[in-house]
């Protein structure tokens, strides 16, 4: 199941499930076997794959085949428990995307529901596998919506221009979902109507998710793309290289604000000062109205060994013995650096709060919403 392409992180059959291996991209292509929930958090801390939508996706099926071979004895009640502790579990892995608690909220639902009616616990197992692999059948189709309508928005948002650059950060595409990728899929999009004249992307220090993997995948799908260094952007929006930059998101909270990548806050201070539009991508699963603002989303340290040696931590020391290291893996955004967020079912102003809870709550249909909360409904199709 899920998209068929060379880039494909997620390798899913029922009772099987194969990750690509992202620390040794772009020069090996490697795949490990997970068979249990143990090996799914091992292979999200370890940052075998990565990107808030696929570590949700990676941990749901991760206890899936678990649970699929599982000798279990117990009653509904208590194999819907030993599901739940599994998904708190698999949360700690990495506490700063909200996909991967929102998934295991509603999966928790699920089979606690199910348990309900059901009295045979091979019944509950049998639910839970249902719904973590449509989460993955979703995940893809969410994307190439988000992709699709990102680039009719930015279209109509830089006057129809026939020629269009971007700048981006970090990895968003297949390899950071279940496929077709949030921000990258907007640049695929864009690529695929003819309009897209260059991606530049940046390195993405300390783990090099840029230049490892966006380039990867950019030189793969053949579109016309620049690596920069991080410190590079600003220079770029000065000479006027880009008209827009548009990045992921690992949480955004009911104000508008966002995490994500370290130094996407860099760029959106940047893009600021220099009149460049700047876009978030992501799936509604990434908003987290519990959060008023992004002062309560929890940041994730990472090792200082990212910065201390080559390879994201892996290779050589490059650093002085005994120098100390903050290694921050996210940073907040302020809304009111951000000309508008692109989901699979709405575009939206920000900061406005009132937006993402009409997005998340009520919305019926694929809208434009400004700020006055005047509604422009297009031809699109739309999911709720």
């Amino acid at each position: 199941m899920g998209e068929s392409c060379a880039l494909q992180s997620i390798v899913y059959h029922r009772g099987s499930l194969r990750l690509l291996d992202q620390r040794k991209l772009p020069l090996e292509v490697a795949y490990i076997d997970v068979k249990c929930s143990t090996d799914g958090w091992n292979a999200i801390r370890d940052m075998v794959v990565r990107g808030a939508p696929a570590i949700a996706i990676a941990a749901a099926l991760a206890l899936a085949v678990e649970v699929s071979g599982l000798d279990f004895t117990g009653t509904p009640a208590e194999a819907a428990s030993f599901v739940s502790e599994k998904l708190e579990y698999l949360v700690s892995s990495r506490p700063t995307a909200v996909n991967l608690s929102d998934a295991a909220t509603k999966l928790q639902s699920l089979v606690s529901r199910t348990a309900e009616t059901e009295k045979d616990a091979k019944a509950i197992f049998q639910a839970y596998i249902d719904a973590a692999e449509t989460m993955l059948v979703d995940d893809v189709a969410d994307n190439k919506a988000i992709g699709s309508y990102g680039a009719e928005f930015l279209k109509q948002k830089l006057g129809n221009s026939k020629h269009i650059s971007v700048l981006t950060h970090c990895n968003t595409g297949s390899l950071a979902t279940a496929g077709y990728g949030t921000a990258l899929g907007v640049i695929r999009a864009l690529h695929s109507g003819g309009i897209l004249e260059k991606a530049f992307c940046t390195e993405t220090r300390p783990f090099n998710q840029g230049s490892r993997l966006t380039a990867f995948e950019l030189v793969h799908e053949k579109i016309p793309a620049t690596l920069i260094a991080d410190s590079a952007a600003a220079a770029l929006m000065k000479n006027g290289r880009v008209q827009a930059v548009i990045v992921g998101a690992d949480r955004i909270a009911a104000n508008g604000d966002t995490a994500n990548k370290i130094g996407t806050y860099n760029l959106a201070i940047s893009a600021k000062h220099h009149g460049v539009q700047f876009y978030v991508a992501a799936p509604v699963t990434s908003i987290d109205l519990s959060l008023p603002s992004g002062d309560e989303i929890v940041i994730e340290e990472r090792s200082p060994k990212e910065l201390l040696n080559t390879e994201g931590g892996l290779g050589k020391q490059v650093a002085a013995s005994g120098i100390s290291v903050w290694n921050p893996a996210f940073d907040v955004t302020p809304a009111n650096l951000i000309t508008a967020i692109i989901t699979e079912k709405v575009y939206m102003n920000v900061p406005l709060c009132c937006e993402l809870l009409l997005l998340v709550d009520v919305c019926q249909e694929h809208c434009f919403i400004d700020q006055n909360f005047s509604h422009s409904y297009t031809g699109f199709s739309h999911k709720v």
